[in-house]
Protein backbone atom coordinates (compact mmCIF):
# COMPACT_ATOMS: atom_id res chain seq x y z
CA UNK A 1 0.00 0.00 0.00
CA UNK A 2 0.65 3.35 -0.60
CA UNK A 3 0.12 5.45 3.08
CA UNK A 4 0.01 8.85 4.06
CA UNK A 5 1.69 9.75 7.42
CA UNK A 6 1.00 12.65 9.42
CA UNK A 7 3.35 13.56 12.29
CA UNK A 8 6.27 11.02 10.40
CA UNK A 9 8.93 12.65 12.07
CA UNK A 10 7.43 12.01 15.63
CA UNK A 11 7.95 9.20 18.06
CA UNK A 12 4.78 6.90 16.75
CA UNK A 13 5.37 8.39 13.29
CA UNK A 14 8.97 7.76 13.00
CA UNK A 15 8.10 3.67 14.13
CA UNK A 16 4.79 3.56 12.37
CA UNK A 17 7.13 4.01 8.93
CA UNK A 18 9.81 2.12 9.63
CA UNK A 19 7.60 -0.66 10.41
CA UNK A 20 5.40 0.22 7.07
CA UNK A 21 8.80 0.43 5.21
CA UNK A 22 9.89 -3.14 6.81
CA UNK A 23 6.51 -4.78 5.27
CA UNK A 24 7.24 -3.37 1.87
CA UNK A 25 4.51 -0.36 1.63
CA UNK A 26 5.13 3.16 0.69
CA UNK A 27 5.16 5.64 2.89
CA UNK A 28 4.42 9.49 2.35
CA UNK A 29 5.35 11.60 5.02
CA UNK A 30 4.02 14.27 6.39
CA UNK A 31 5.62 16.55 9.30
CA UNK A 32 7.20 20.29 9.28
CA UNK A 33 10.52 18.22 8.91
CA UNK A 34 9.32 16.96 5.65
CA UNK A 35 8.28 20.16 4.25
CA UNK A 36 4.53 20.58 6.06
CA UNK A 37 3.30 22.44 8.63
CA UNK A 38 -0.05 20.32 10.04
CA UNK A 39 -1.43 23.20 11.48
CA UNK A 40 -1.85 24.94 8.36
CA UNK A 41 -3.55 22.59 7.09
CA UNK A 42 -6.93 23.26 8.10
CA UNK A 43 -8.97 23.04 5.07
CA UNK A 44 -9.76 19.59 2.74
CA UNK A 45 -8.16 21.42 -0.35
CA UNK A 46 -5.38 21.42 1.51
CA UNK A 47 -4.87 17.78 1.84
CA UNK A 48 -6.29 16.54 -1.07
CA UNK A 49 -2.98 16.97 -3.27
CA UNK A 50 -1.27 14.88 -0.57
CA UNK A 51 -4.07 12.10 -1.08
CA UNK A 52 -2.78 11.20 -4.92
CA UNK A 53 -2.31 7.33 -5.32
CA UNK A 54 -3.37 7.26 -1.69
CA UNK A 55 -4.23 3.69 -0.22
CA UNK A 56 -4.53 4.47 3.13
CA UNK A 57 -3.91 7.37 5.82
CA UNK A 58 -2.85 7.58 9.38
CA UNK A 59 -2.56 10.50 11.93
CA UNK A 60 0.14 10.06 13.74
CA UNK A 61 0.21 13.97 14.88
CA UNK A 62 0.44 14.23 18.81
CA UNK A 63 1.59 16.92 21.09
CA UNK A 64 1.29 16.66 24.41
CA UNK A 65 2.31 20.27 25.29
CA UNK A 66 1.25 23.35 23.79
CA UNK A 67 3.73 25.79 22.30
CA UNK A 68 3.08 29.63 20.69
CA UNK A 69 3.63 27.53 17.44
CA UNK A 70 1.79 24.72 17.91
CA UNK A 71 -1.36 24.48 19.42
CA UNK A 72 -4.21 21.65 20.37
CA UNK A 73 -7.10 23.00 18.23
CA UNK A 74 -5.32 22.92 15.48
CA UNK A 75 -2.79 19.80 15.52
CA UNK A 76 -5.36 17.95 16.99
CA UNK A 77 -8.70 18.76 15.88
CA UNK A 78 -8.96 21.09 12.74
CA UNK A 79 -6.47 19.19 10.57
CA UNK A 80 -7.02 15.99 11.12
CA UNK A 81 -10.84 16.39 10.61
CA UNK A 82 -9.78 18.59 7.46
CA UNK A 83 -7.93 15.28 6.49
CA UNK A 84 -10.64 12.88 6.73
CA UNK A 85 -12.87 14.36 4.94
CA UNK A 86 -10.45 15.06 2.07
CA UNK A 87 -10.02 11.36 2.52
CA UNK A 88 -13.80 10.78 2.11
CA UNK A 89 -13.62 13.21 -1.03
CA UNK A 90 -10.67 11.20 -2.57
CA UNK A 91 -11.77 7.66 -1.61
CA UNK A 92 -9.71 6.82 0.32
CA UNK A 93 -11.03 5.05 2.73
CA UNK A 94 -9.18 3.11 5.05
CA UNK A 95 -7.77 5.98 7.71
CA UNK A 96 -6.22 4.90 11.23
CA UNK A 97 -6.69 7.38 13.98
CA UNK A 98 -4.22 7.48 16.47
CA UNK A 99 -5.79 9.10 19.74
CA UNK A 100 -5.41 8.84 23.41
CA UNK A 101 -6.71 7.13 26.38
CA UNK A 102 -9.04 9.15 27.74
CA UNK A 103 -10.46 10.73 25.12
CA UNK A 104 -14.00 9.84 26.26
CA UNK A 105 -16.66 11.25 27.72
CA UNK A 106 -14.66 11.58 30.70
CA UNK A 107 -12.39 13.85 28.84
CA UNK A 108 -11.95 17.92 30.91
CA UNK A 109 -8.24 18.38 29.90
CA UNK A 110 -7.49 20.40 26.23
CA UNK A 111 -5.49 17.78 25.00
CA UNK A 112 -7.88 14.95 25.46
CA UNK A 113 -11.02 17.10 24.23
CA UNK A 114 -9.00 18.27 21.12
CA UNK A 115 -8.27 14.59 20.10
CA UNK A 116 -12.03 14.01 20.63
CA UNK A 117 -13.29 16.27 18.52
CA UNK A 118 -11.30 14.55 15.61
CA UNK A 119 -12.03 11.15 16.97
CA UNK A 120 -15.84 11.60 16.81
CA UNK A 121 -15.21 13.47 13.66
CA UNK A 122 -14.22 10.39 12.22
CA UNK A 123 -16.55 7.78 13.03
CA UNK A 124 -19.36 9.84 11.46
CA UNK A 125 -17.64 9.97 8.15
CA UNK A 126 -18.38 6.69 5.27
CA UNK A 127 -15.31 5.76 5.79
CA UNK A 128 -13.41 2.46 7.18
CA UNK A 129 -12.07 4.64 10.29
CA UNK A 130 -10.20 3.12 13.15
CA UNK A 131 -9.84 5.27 16.22
CA UNK A 132 -6.45 3.87 18.48
CA UNK A 133 -6.17 4.82 22.25
CA UNK A 134 -3.07 3.83 23.58
CA UNK A 135 -2.22 5.11 27.28
CA UNK A 136 1.52 5.71 28.05
CA UNK A 137 3.90 4.63 25.43
CA UNK A 138 7.52 4.05 26.59
CA UNK A 139 10.35 3.01 24.29
CA UNK A 140 13.07 4.32 22.65
CA UNK A 141 13.10 7.85 21.29
CA UNK A 142 10.03 8.79 22.99
CA UNK A 143 9.87 12.62 24.41
CA UNK A 144 7.72 11.57 27.82
CA UNK A 145 9.81 8.40 27.78
CA UNK A 146 12.96 9.60 27.72
CA UNK A 147 11.49 12.60 30.37
CA UNK A 148 9.89 9.87 32.92
CA UNK A 149 13.53 8.64 32.87
CA UNK A 150 15.61 11.68 33.63
CA UNK A 151 12.73 12.02 36.89
CA UNK A 152 13.59 8.59 37.59
CA UNK A 153 17.00 9.02 38.03
CA UNK A 154 17.18 11.52 40.40
CA UNK A 155 18.62 11.34 44.34
CA UNK A 156 14.89 12.09 44.96
CA UNK A 157 12.14 11.46 42.54
CA UNK A 158 9.39 13.83 42.74
CA UNK A 159 5.62 12.24 43.28
CA UNK A 160 2.29 13.31 43.27
CA UNK A 161 1.27 13.02 46.41
CA UNK A 162 1.49 9.23 47.49
CA UNK A 163 2.60 8.33 43.90
CA UNK A 164 0.02 5.77 44.00
CA UNK A 165 -1.82 6.77 40.71
CA UNK A 166 -2.21 3.93 38.55
CA UNK A 167 -1.04 3.84 34.85
CA UNK A 168 -1.14 1.00 32.49
CA UNK A 169 2.31 1.53 30.02
CA UNK A 170 2.17 -0.03 26.72
CA UNK A 171 5.54 -0.31 24.69
CA UNK A 172 5.76 1.49 21.32
CA UNK A 173 6.06 -1.71 19.67
CA UNK A 174 2.50 -2.85 20.30
CA UNK A 175 0.90 0.51 19.39
CA UNK A 176 2.69 -0.07 16.64
CA UNK A 177 1.53 -3.50 15.31
CA UNK A 178 -1.78 -2.29 16.28
CA UNK A 179 -1.55 0.32 13.70
CA UNK A 180 -0.36 -2.31 11.08
CA UNK A 181 -3.14 -4.63 11.85
CA UNK A 182 -5.76 -1.86 11.62
CA UNK A 183 -4.92 -1.03 8.46
CA UNK A 184 -4.75 -4.77 7.23
CA UNK A 185 -8.08 -5.46 9.22
CA UNK A 186 -9.87 -2.61 10.70
CA UNK A 187 -11.96 -3.43 13.70
CA UNK A 188 -15.77 -2.59 13.85
CA UNK A 189 -16.31 1.19 14.33
CA UNK A 190 -15.31 1.92 17.56
CA UNK A 191 -12.37 3.42 19.65
CA UNK A 192 -10.09 0.66 20.46
CA UNK A 193 -8.40 1.02 23.89
CA UNK A 194 -4.21 -0.13 23.95
CA UNK A 195 -3.00 -0.75 26.83
CA UNK A 196 0.07 -2.79 28.63
CA UNK A 197 -1.11 -5.57 30.49
CA UNK A 198 0.45 -4.86 34.02
CA UNK A 199 -1.24 -1.76 36.11
CA UNK A 200 1.45 -0.19 38.43
CA UNK A 201 1.33 3.03 40.70
CA UNK A 202 3.74 6.01 39.35
CA UNK A 203 5.68 5.13 42.28
CA UNK A 204 6.54 2.16 40.99
CA UNK A 205 7.04 2.91 37.33
CA UNK A 206 10.08 5.25 38.68
CA UNK A 207 11.90 2.84 40.22
CA UNK A 208 11.22 0.31 36.91
CA UNK A 209 12.43 3.16 35.21
CA UNK A 210 15.34 3.35 37.77
CA UNK A 211 16.24 -0.84 37.54
CA UNK A 212 15.94 0.11 33.50
CA UNK A 213 19.08 2.40 33.85
CA UNK A 214 20.83 0.03 36.33
CA UNK A 215 19.70 2.28 39.67
CA UNK A 216 18.64 1.09 43.05
CA UNK A 217 15.44 1.63 44.26
CA UNK A 218 15.36 5.52 45.13
CA UNK A 219 13.69 7.73 47.73
CA UNK A 220 10.76 9.32 46.53
CA UNK A 221 9.53 13.21 47.04
CA UNK A 222 6.29 13.46 48.18
CA UNK A 223 4.52 16.75 46.68
CA UNK A 224 1.21 17.91 47.80
CA UNK A 225 -1.04 18.75 44.76
CA UNK A 226 -0.76 22.27 45.74
CA UNK A 227 3.00 22.18 45.70
CA UNK A 228 3.32 20.38 42.00
CA UNK A 229 0.62 22.84 40.92
CA UNK A 230 2.85 25.57 41.14
CA UNK A 231 6.14 23.82 40.04
CA UNK A 232 3.81 22.96 36.87
CA UNK A 233 3.04 26.35 36.30
CA UNK A 234 7.00 27.45 36.57
CA UNK A 235 7.93 24.59 34.88
CA UNK A 236 5.98 24.91 32.09
CA UNK A 237 8.32 27.89 30.72
CA UNK A 238 11.01 25.40 30.42
CA UNK A 239 9.42 22.34 28.90
CA UNK A 240 5.98 22.08 27.17
CA UNK A 241 5.06 18.55 29.57
CA UNK A 242 4.95 20.92 32.62
CA UNK A 243 1.57 21.63 31.84
CA UNK A 244 -0.38 22.01 34.68
CA UNK A 245 -3.20 19.59 32.95
CA UNK A 246 -0.55 16.95 32.44
CA UNK A 247 -0.65 16.77 36.39
CA UNK A 248 -4.18 16.65 36.63
CA UNK A 249 -4.31 13.76 33.74
CA UNK A 250 -1.70 11.58 36.00
CA UNK A 251 -3.64 12.36 39.43
CA UNK A 252 -6.80 10.95 37.45
CA UNK A 253 -4.97 7.97 35.82
CA UNK A 254 -6.38 6.07 32.67
CA UNK A 255 -6.52 2.25 32.63
CA UNK A 256 -8.28 0.09 30.53
CA UNK A 257 -9.38 -3.57 30.11
CA UNK A 258 -6.56 -5.32 27.72
CA UNK A 259 -9.06 -7.94 26.75
CA UNK A 260 -10.20 -6.28 23.47
CA UNK A 261 -6.69 -5.34 21.85
CA UNK A 262 -4.99 -8.18 22.93
CA UNK A 263 -8.03 -10.06 20.79
CA UNK A 264 -7.65 -7.80 17.97
CA UNK A 265 -3.46 -8.76 18.07
CA UNK A 266 -4.28 -12.12 18.69
CA UNK A 267 -1.26 -12.27 21.16
CA UNK A 268 -0.26 -11.29 24.66
CA UNK A 269 1.17 -7.01 25.03
CA UNK A 270 4.20 -7.21 25.99
CA UNK A 271 5.30 -6.60 29.51
CA UNK A 272 7.00 -3.45 30.75
CA UNK A 273 11.06 -5.61 31.11
CA UNK A 274 14.05 -3.21 31.45
CA UNK A 275 15.42 -3.86 28.38
CA UNK A 276 12.18 -2.47 26.64
CA UNK A 277 12.90 1.14 28.09
CA UNK A 278 15.57 1.11 25.50
CA UNK A 279 14.00 -0.78 22.12
CA UNK A 280 11.60 0.75 19.37
CA UNK A 281 9.30 -1.16 17.15
CA UNK A 282 12.11 -2.90 15.72
CA UNK A 283 11.92 -5.49 17.81
CA UNK A 284 8.61 -6.40 15.74
CA UNK A 285 10.82 -8.30 13.49
CA UNK A 286 14.24 -8.91 14.86
CA UNK A 287 12.60 -10.99 17.58
CA UNK A 288 10.82 -13.18 14.35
Amino acid sequence: MKVLLTGASGFVGRNVAMALAAQGHTVRPVSRRHGIDVSRMRSPADWLPCLNGVDAAVNAVGIIGETPSQRFDQLHAQAPVALFRACEQAGVRRVVQISALGTDETAFSAYHLSKRIADEALVRLDLDGVVLRPSLIYGRGGTSAELFLRVAGLPLIPVLESGQQLLQPVHISDVVATVLRALEEPPPRQALDIVGPERVTYAEWMQTLRAAQGRSRGRMLRLPFGAAMVLCRLGQRLHPLAAPDNLRMLRKGYLACDQAIRQFLGRPLLRAEPHLQFADASILWSQR
